[in-house]
C-alpha cells in the first residue's frame, strides 16, 4: 500500500526541482525527505528518483506515479469536503487563500466578512503571499485559492491543472511626493523622473520587473531603486518622506495618502489584471469563497 503522505513529498519533489527545495517548503531536513522517499521506493518496488549532479530527477516511473498520485490526492481532497458538507447539512470546509497584500486588504477581508454570514461553517484561512509563491503550493494542495496579478507583457505560467478567472483590470499610477514638478499636469511623463530615485517591490516579483521594464520601455532611462518592498504602505511613506518615485496600482489606494500626488502616466504605460486561482478539482466550499471573491472585486 502506497502511504499518502510520501506521495506528497514525491509530487513536491517534481514541483520544486530538489530535495532541498522541498525541505525548506515543507520545514523537514533534506536527509527526512530522502529518507521518506527511500521508503516510498521499496513500496513501489522500483527506483522513482536518478540523481543528476547535485540534483535528483524522476525516473519514468516516478513520473507516471505523480500522473496517479494527482488524481488520488484530489479524490481524497474531495471525499473529505463532502463528509463535512454531510456532516453539517450544509457546504461547509476549510478554505485556504493567499493573496497579495492590496488584494488581501481591499477583496479578502471584505469576502471573508460576506462569508461569516452567508456561509458560517466555512472556515477560510488567509495568508499574504505573492503569486510567485503561492501558484506551486495550490497546485501542491497545500492552498486552496490563490488571488493573483499579472502586468501587462508579463504573462505568467499556465497550469492545465489550474483555472484562472479574471476579477478586475487596473492602471499603475506614478505616485510622487506632494508638489512634485514633474506631477504639475493632468499626466507625468516617465522621461522626466529619469534621474529621480525609484521605490519598488522586491527584486524577483512581477512589480519590480514591471517598473523596470516600463521605465526603459516608456521613459528610455534604466530606474535607480533605491528602496525595496513587497509592502505598498512602506512604498507609500518612502515616496513621500524620500522623495522617490513609483509606479502603485489603483488597489494601493495611493490617493487616499497624505502628502503624496497620484497621476496617470502619460500614453497609459502600464496595467495589471487582478485574477483568482483554484484547482479544477475543487470543492463546493471553494467555489463558495471564490464567488464571495468575484463580489468583493466587483465592489472594490
Amino acid at each position: 500500500m502506497l502511504d499518502l503522505h510520501r506521495l506528497r513529498l514525491l509530487r513536491e519533489v517534481r514541483e520544486r526541482g530538489t530535495v532541498h527545495a522541498t525541505a525548506r517548503a515543507l520545514g523537514y531536513s533534506p536527509s527526512a525527505i530522502s529518507q521518506q522517499l527511500a521508503v516510498l521506493e521499496r513500496e513501489a518496488g522500483v527506483p522513482l528518483l536518478e540523481r543528476v549532479g547535485r540534483n535528483v530527477r524522476l525516473t519514468a516511473a516516478g513520473d507516471v506515479l505523480v500522473a496517479h498520485a494527482a488524481t488520488i490526492l484530489e479524490g481524497v481532497e474531495a471525499a473529505e469536503a463532502e463528509l463535512a458538507a454531510v456532516a453539517a447539512g450544509r457546504v461547509a470546509g476549510v478554505v485556504r487563500v493567499a493573496a497579495f497584500q492590496s488584494a488581501v486588504l481591499r477583496i479578502v477581508a471584505p469576502a471573508i466578512r460576506a462569508l461569516a454570514e452567508t456561509h458560517p461553517d466555512i472556515r477560510v484561512e488567509a495568508t499574504e503571499a505573492e503569486v510567485e509563491q503561492s501558484v506551486p503550493a495550490l497546485r501542491l494542495q497545500q492552498l486552496d485559492l490563490v488571488l493573483g496579478d499579472e502586468y501587462v507583457d508579463q504573462p505568467h505560467p499556465v497550469h492545465d491543472d489550474l483555472h484562472r478567472e479574471i476579477l478586475l483590470h487596473e492602471s499603475l499610477m506614478v505616485v510622487l511626493p506632494e508638489g512634485h514638478p514633474a506631477a504639475a499636469g493632468p499626466e507625468v511623463a516617465l522621461a522626466d523622473l529619469a534621474t529621480s530615485p525609484w521605490a519598488a517591490c522586491q527584486p524577483g516579483t512581477g512589480h519590480h520587473q514591471m517598473q523596470l521594464r516600463v521605465c526603459r520601455q516608456h521613459g528610455g532611462f534604466e530606474p535607480d531603486i533605491r528602496y525595496t518592498s513587497d509592502d505598498f504602505v512602506i512604498l507609500l511613506e518612502l515616496v513621500r518622506t524620500t522623495g522617490a518615485a513609483a509606479l502603485l496600482p489603483q488597489l494601493a489606494r495611493a490617493h487616499e495618502a497624505a502628502g503624496v500626488t497620484v497621476r496617470p502616466a502619460a500614453g497609459g504605460a502600464v496595467g495589471r489584471d487582478v485574477y483568482v486561482l483554484t484547482r479544477r478539482s475543487s470543492t463546493p466550499a471553494v467555489h463558495a469563497v471564490a464567488a464571495a471573491i468575484q463580489q468583493a472585486a466587483r465592489e472594490a
